[in-house]
């Protein structure tokens, strides 16, 4: 009994280090992009999304008519009582200068450091449920013995762009020496975690380290600091909320309207939501292509500006090859803008009497709706044809321009290649309704509630619809998004997969392996979707695994479909962090044999998978867990536990 109890500790120490970091030294043999060499410790560093970092005040403000005051460390980004009370003052720690970025002269807000700055946004009893990101994720590292100084954040300010990220902070020369020192800290490699636009960041960050490191020493230097980086709801191909967010605004869920939040420009609503801007999906070269023909067309868009008879919507004549190639690869087009037709309005700037009179004497007469598709967003058309009539319309141009197209390392509305980096995870929601585009009207208000949303197109179980239930024409895909970035922008992490691709359709939920379905080497054309041919179970939910099956030599490559799971909420749903915890197991693990872990079989892994079985009267999966009532338990399932003898079942996902 005594040497079994030993044998039961043993096992529970190496769960103990598993998942990002190990407690003794392993070594792996690294077959299809494991890890070769003595990696007894990992480093999981976090890079988090959007509006996702808590921004601290670095200055002190006295707020006139009201008794809180800003000072030194005070949280800006996120603090509802002050914007409530002091919004005003709120504003001036939040603004940015629209042009060179700079801070208000009043007040200046920073980025918080350490784990603290991504967990809870606003602590507290009521608020901090409700701004909680990351702290779920850092529970389970807790709860399966990771070392404090094993998992890394590095927030940013995400009102900056990429470039001034570097400039004013010097982010992407910090991140350098975070993976330099976990590297020497740990004595390993790191695994990185970037959700939303941390993937973005992570991105240039890259591109960055190009001009920073020689290219002989380029590649070597992420096979020894970078083991795996797992995309979390990557928008690899941009939002469509971003668009939403620059013409009408976006509250983050804040008690204020759409309309008070689109009047300043912080970077919520005018700066960074460029990042997330919609871009067509087709190579960078192509997309270098479209944007000098299109900016020729726009010189003349007076005289050549719409065809057709007056039915449906108008479209530019050079957008014939554009419709060929399908809304640029998006389901539909992304903005429905209506033009004002008032002349001479002084409430509302209306086009120019020259512009008008060039389109009254057209034979369609005067257009009444303008369509822009993903790649008209993206390339600044969209801005420079509203550039008339809305007076914000050249803060966005010059900032588009300047910050995104002009940048030296990287213009980041460009697709995304595949990473040089040994093992890529892709994993994000399906299935949920997501906005993919909008259709905005003139409000006869002056700027800046000079445009209002008059419908929202959103995809859902392969169709459009409207906001009023009404079918929508376009080329929807199988799926939809994760209710925030479209399935398009996700699932093009699904053209980095090799030319034959293993297919796993699993229950989410704790299962024996009698509903896992496989379809091995499937052919995979590149550039092209994947649609598995696997039934579904209603009322069940499925995580799909598409698995590299001949890849690069050395690389691996996977993506995982969670159903239903938000985009904000993936980062702490339970059965990501248990994909991913398995993973890391089976990857440092040295007895592994296949290239990814097993999907056969499910069971629980922590205390609060296990739950009580009213039909059979004892807990459900006998074989791990067990009815053990400790004080405090209020009902039978918390009495379920597992059994200290159910370690060994890990060996099962090797």
């Amino acid at each position: 009994m005594r040497d079994f109890q030993r044998f039961s500790s043993c096992i529970l120490s190496v769960m103990v280090f598993t998942f990002l970091i190990g407690t003794t030294s392993l070594f792996v043999s690294g077959e299809g992009g494991g890890l070769s060499g003595d990696y007894s410790k990992l480093s999981g560093i976090i890079i988090p999304g959007y509006a996702s970092t808590q921004l601290g005040a670095w200055s002190i403000l006295d707020c006139p008519y009201s008794p809180l005051d800003f000072n030194p460390l005070d949280a800006v980004w996120l603090d509802s009582t002050k914007i409530l009370s002091a919004v005003n003052c709120w504003l001036k720690c939040m603004l940015l200068d629209p042009y060179n970025q700079t801070d208000h002269p009043e007040c200046k807000s920073r980025p918080d450091s350490g784990l603290s700055a991504i967990t809870e946004l606003e602590p507290g009893y009521i608020t901090g449920p409700l701004s909680s990101v990351w702290k779920e994720w850092v529970r389970w590292c807790i709860e399966f013995g990771i070392e404090a100084n094993a998992i890394i954040a590095v927030p940013y300010d995400w009102r900056l762009s990429a470039s001034m990220l570097e400039e004013r902070d010097l982010y992407f020369h910090k991140l350098k020496i975070t993976f330099e020192t976990a590297l020497k800290l740990r004595g390993g490699p790191s695994i990185v975690f970037a959700h939303s636009l941390g993937n973005n960041v992570f991105r240039y960050f890259l591109e960055w380290l190009k001009l920073e490191i020689a290219p002989k020493q380029y590649l070597q230097w992420f096979d020894d600091h970078i083991h795996a980086y797992f995309a979390v709801g990557a928008p690899l191909l941009g939002s469509c909320e971003a668009v939403k967010a620059t013409l009408s605004g976006e509250t983050f869920g804040l008690p204020v309207s759409e309309s008070w939040l689109s009047e300043y420009p912080i970077c919520s609503t005018k700066v960074l939501t460029i990042w997330r801007l919609a871009y067509r999906r087709v190579n960078p070269e192509v997309l270098f292509t479209f944007v000098v023909t299109h900016t020729f067309v726009l010189v003349h868009y007076i005289r050549n500006f719409f065809e057709g008879k007056g039915k449906g919507n108008h479209k530019y004549h050079c957008d014939d090859m554009e419709f060929h190639l399908n809304y640029s690869g998006w389901p539909t087009n992304i903005v429905n803008i209506e033009i004002p037709t008032k002349r001479g309005g002084k409430t509302y700037p209306s086009i120019t009497e020259e512009t008008l009179s060039n389109l009254s004497s057209m034979e369609c007469g005067l257009p009444t709706q303008l369509s822009f598709s993903a790649r008209e967003v993206s390339d600044g058309t969209l801005f420079k044809a509203m550039e008339d009539y809305d007076p914000d319309s050249k803060r966005l141009i010059y900032q588009l321009e300047k910050l995104y197209h002009g940048d030296p390392v990287l213009n980041p509305l460009t697709p995304w290649n595949r990473p040089p980096l040994k093992n890529v995870f892709c994993i994000y929601g399906i299935d949920s309704k997501t906005e993919v585009g909008y259709y905005f009207a003139p409000s006869g208000k002056p700027y800046p509630d000079n445009w209002i949303i008059t419908d929202v197109i959103y995809e859902h179980e392969g169709g459009l619809f409207s906001r009023s239930g009404n079918s929508v024409d376009g080329n929807p895909g199988v799926k939809s998004g994760d209710d925030t970035v479209p399935y398009h922008s996700l699932s093009w992490c699904k053209t980095w997969l090799g030319p034959k691709v293993n297919i796993t359709r699993a229950p989410q939920s704790e299962h024996d392996g009698s509903d896992v379905q496989e379809d091995l080497n499937v052919e995979h054309l590149y550039d092209t979707d994947i649609v598995p041919n696997m039934t579904r179970t209603p009322r069940v939910k499925y995580i799909t695994y598409y698995e590299d099956s001949e890849s690069l030599p050395g690389k691996r490559t996977a993506v995982w479909e969670v159903d239903k799971a938000s985009h904000r909420n993936i980062v702490r749903s339970p059965v990501l962090m248990r994909e991913l915890w398995l993973q890391m197991w089976h990857d440092i693990h040295p007895d592994a044999k296949s290239k990814f872990v097993t999907k056969a079989k499910r069971g629980p892994l922590r205390n609060e998978d296990c739950y009580w079985d009213y039909g059979k009267a004892r807990c459900a999966w006998p074989e791990h867990c067990e009815y053990r009532y400790l004080f405090g338990d209020v009902h039978l399932g918390q009495s379920c536990r597992l059994k200290n003898s159910s370690a060994d079942s890990l060996l099962h996902y090797l």
